[in-house]
């Protein structure tokens, strides 16, 4: 696997994960509404979708600003 999708891959993951710290703590600590559990997995996977993406155009872009300059 090419550096670049592994890189972008594993902060897609942490993109999830601060979604889903995020989370718990509005519901322990605020006393959010309980939001459903397919609300929250569509939501996390999309974090990480998100995430992932802007990651590899993002390093991409500056790879290329980098050679350029």
């Amino acid at each position: 696997m090419r550096p670049r999708i592994k890189s972008s891959l594993l902060w897609g993951v942490v993109g999830a994960l601060a979604f889903l710290v995020l989370n718990n703590a509005y519901v322990l600590v605020l006393d959010g509404e309980f939001i459903p559990l397919w609300g929250i997995v569509l939501v996390t996977v999309l974090v990480g979708v998100v995430s992932a993406g802007t990651t590899y155009y993002g390093e991409g872009w500056w790879l290329r600003r980098k050679e350029n300059a």
